[in-house]
């Protein structure tokens, strides 16, 4: 299997600007997989939250990645809360590219998620997964021609 990736903390000067607590800093885990044959790296939240049906937060996590060009990190929530609770991240699925690590927020990964559940309230507690990553490898086009780079955060790379 090749290694391609690496997780790691944002700074917490960066953490800060969206949760100004340093216990809930130290306290962050790094993504992992659960088993040796896991696709997915479990995103766990740095804070405990409950949401009731219809209600949304951001999870500021804390976490960065580095990886090989030519990869992107896809972020899904867990299988078992989709099935259970209808969670959804609200943009249907992260897209975290690999300049996004170089990016001013220091690529500091946000996920937001909704409860699209009709009567069933969900509570996660702090340290507990609530996301799954997963890396794919990707191609280009034989006419691509993108040159520019990366500067800004969540949403930089649009051009309209």
């Amino acid at each position: 299997m090749e290694r391609i990736a690496k997780f790691s903390l944002v700074s917490y000067q960066e953490f800060a600007k969206a949760l100004p607590d340093e216990a809930v800093y130290q306290s962050i885990k790094l993504p992992q997989r659960a088993t040796k044959s896991s696709a997915g790296y479990d995103f766990y939240s740095p804070i405990p939250f409950t949401l009731k049906p219809g209600e949304t937060i951001k999870i500021p996590t804390g976490i960065r990645c580095q990886m090989q060009e030519n990869y992107v990190l896809l972020l899904f929530p867990r299988s078992s809360l989709g099935f259970k609770y209808r969670l959804g991240l609200d943009n249907t699925v992260g897209v975290i590219d690999a300049d996004y690590y170089y990016a001013l927020n220091e690529g500091h990964i946000f996920i937001k998620i909704t409860n699209n559940s009709q009567d069933k309230t969900l509570e996660i507690k702090a340290g507990e997964a609530f996301a799954q990553g997963i890396f794919l490898a990707y191609g280009i086009t034989v006419d691509d021609n993108a040159t520019d780079t990366r500067v800004g955060g969540f949403g930089s790379t649009n051009k309209n």
